[in-house]
């Protein structure tokens, strides 16, 4: 250890441990040739940080220099490491780990190709918030082209609050459970990032105009979520029937959600046909 309390042994172990863990693909990157060892190159990790090869090679030979704490926050990002290894990585470099001023709104490149890849399933991602950040073809046959709608449009919380009482949404008990978890899952992203100001106009927003949502937020509920099974009257599709999947993302602290028809079942071949009709 350093004066600076740089830990250089154990950062250079770890580097090269996260670094062989990840494949090309997971961080948007093409396989190519086959390779002698597994994980990423040196290169292609100082490539998705910004910095130079040399410099990250020290880094894993141990012979580096203190690495400031956007060094630390970049390779963080270009090795994908979740909220404690991103800690850790700070603490063996002898810094305090950033505090987290906002939800990550960054959609890294191999969840915009997953997502992508997923040609026969509906599927978007959202931030803490519900924001959403990233769809592909087929979600939009259930949220419309969001590419022409506004940024600050593009919550989900603020679509399902918005929906008159009257909707037949709020008579489904499934679904009424579903939000009182999104509700619940937006009150600990409230509690972790205090000092961004999407979140709290948000929630400032919804307690004026949702009755509803202010009840829910006022039982301070946290709920485990758990997948529901939605049934749509599509008014194009017809009837369809799936199970909502909503996916962690440890790294960014992003949700996958995702549309998951059984296999066999009419729904499954309706979403088959649509990725037919939208193939490029």
């Amino acid at each position: 250890m350093t004066s600076s309390g740089l830990r250089r042994d154990e950062l250079a172990a770890f580097l090269r441990a996260r670094r062989a863990r990840l494949r090309p693909a997971e961080v948007g990157l093409p396989e190519g040739e086959r390779r002698r060892i597994p994980g990423l190159r040196r290169q292609e990790v100082a490539q998705l940080a910004g910095m130079s090869i040399d410099y990250y090679i020290r880094l894993e030979q141990g012979r580096g220099p203190h690495p400031s704490r956007q060094v630390l926050a970049a390779m963080a990002r270009a090795l994908l490491l979740s909220r404690d290894e991103r800690e850790y990585l700070f603490r063996i470099a002898g810094e305090n780990p950033l505090p987290a001023g906002g939800p990550s709104r960054e959609v890294t490149p191999g969840l915009r190709h997953l997502i992508d890849a997923m040609t026969e399933t509906p599927a978007y991602l959202v931030d803490a918030a519900y924001q959403v950040l990233a769809w592909n073809r087929l979600a939009t046959y259930f949220m419309g082209d969001l590419s022409a709608v506004p940024d600050a449009d593009r919550n989900m919380i603020r679509w399902t609050f918005r929906r008159p009482v009257t909707d037949s949404h709020w008579s489904d008990a499934e679904t009424i459970c579903f939000v009182r978890s999104t509700v619940a899952d937006l009150r600990a992203a409230y509690g972790r990032y205090p000092a961004d100001p999407a979140i709290r106009e948000l929630v400032t927003e919804l307690l004026g105009t949702s009755p509803r949502f202010a009840r829910l937020w006022a039982e301070h509920d946290v709920e485990e979520r758990r997948p529901i099974v939605k049934r749509v009257p599509h008014p194009e599709l017809g009837s369809l029937e799936f199970e909502c999947r909503v996916l962690h993302v440890p790294e960014t602290d992003q949700r996958m959600i995702v549309y998951v028809a059984e296999p066999g079942s009419p729904t499954q071949a309706v979403f088959r046909r649509l990725a037919e009709r939208v193939a490029p």
